[in-house]
């Protein structure tokens, strides 16, 4: 029997684009793919400095319903959570129970300030 999770965070899962800029380079936009219900536990955090600013750092595990391999609304890494102002970008992503019922998605936000 799996543990009780309550999903009661609307997340918007994001993917980054790239589009040529007609200069030989290219503009990375950020393409909205769908909204999930997501339960966010946040790990112990860390700051550093990197060139004239600090950047602060929190490991997060965040819980959505599961879904296939493959399947549009299963989060994989290099993509995003948005929650408002708030980014979420995914690391890695792994069934939570044997089942697949729930997926946990390892994610990191970072904050400069």
């Amino acid at each position: 029997m799996s543990a009780v999770v309550h999903l009661n965070r609307k997340l918007v899962l994001e993917e980054a684009q790239r589009t040529s800029d007609g200069a030989g380079g290219y503009v990375e936009t950020w393409v909205h793919l769908g909204t999930l219900w997501a339960a966010i536990q946040a790990g112990t955090g860390t700051e550093t400095s990197e060139d004239f600013l600090t950047v602060s750092r929190v490991p997060m595990k965040i819980v959505v319903r599961g879904a296939p391999v493959g399947s549009k609304r299963r989060p994989k890494p290099d993509q995003r959570f948005v929650e408002g102002g708030r980014v979420f970008r995914i690391l890695a992503v792994t069934e939570m129970d044997a089942q697949g019922h729930y997926l946990t998605c390892n994610a990191r936000e970072e904050v400069t300030s």
